[in-house]
């Protein structure tokens, strides 16, 4: 397996880009998304990869980040939903943005994605809404949290931090997005809720 391509960018495209490593050209498919924030031509790159393996062929997939990676994985895990559909919806939706969609069991926002209709949408929400978490939003990990456990004090201060900011009416995936900043100083992780949405709304001005 392919877990990543590091090389020099030597071809992008809105689907697929090449990589060449070592004189060999890898060509991943990438998201449009994906396709806008890679480096110009010429430049290094590091593409985390999911290799499909088929009849007709073999194909990797490139992120990158590894978060982008992880939910590409647990997207494809859901009936319906191919690598292609995969790379549609995180285009169309930013991590931070699907996994706040499949929390508040928004599926009308999941299915505008490109290819994606109203029920495979729902089903994705249902499938999916178990294993991720606020938390996992607000440390940016792609999966359940491994620190999700009752002691984690931390955890529930920056989730109820979240469900303030979201009460308040600023928009769910910013709010998990300015929660975060806050917490990667590590300077908050001994604060309550009250201090934590403080310094939070200070990241949202």
């Amino acid at each position: 397996m392919i877990a990543f391509v590091n090389g020099i960018t030597a071809e992008t495209e809105a689907d697929h880009a090449v990589i060449d490593v070592g004189g060999i050209g890898y060509s991943v498919f990438i998201s449009p998304s994906t396709a806008d924030r890679m480096p110009g031509i010429g430049e290094p790159v590091k593409l985390y990869t999911y290799m499909s393996v088929k009849e007709d062929g073999i194909s990797l997939y490139g992120f990158l980040t590894k978060d982008e990676l992880g939910i590409f994985k647990m997207l494809i895990t859901v009936s319906g939903i191919g690598p292609k559909g995969g790379l549609s919806i995180l285009s169309a939706l930013g991590t931070d943005d699907l996994r706040f969609a499949i929390l508040s069991g928004d599926a009308k926002t999941i299915a505008r994605a490109p290819g994606v209709g109203k029920k495979t949408a729902e089903r994705l929400v249902l499938e999916l809404h178990d294993k991720i978490s606020n938390e996992d939003i607000v440390s940016g990990n792609a999966g359940p949290s491994l620190q999700r456990t009752e002691a984690s004090g931390g955890l529930s201060s920056r989730d109820d931090a979240v469900q303030a900011l979201v009460a308040l009416g600023y928009n769910g995936a910013d709010a998990m997005k300015a929660v975060r900043k806050v917490m990667a100083d590590g300077q908050h992780d001994d604060q309550d809720t009250e201090q934590i949405l403080k310094a939070a709304l200070k990241e949202m001005f």
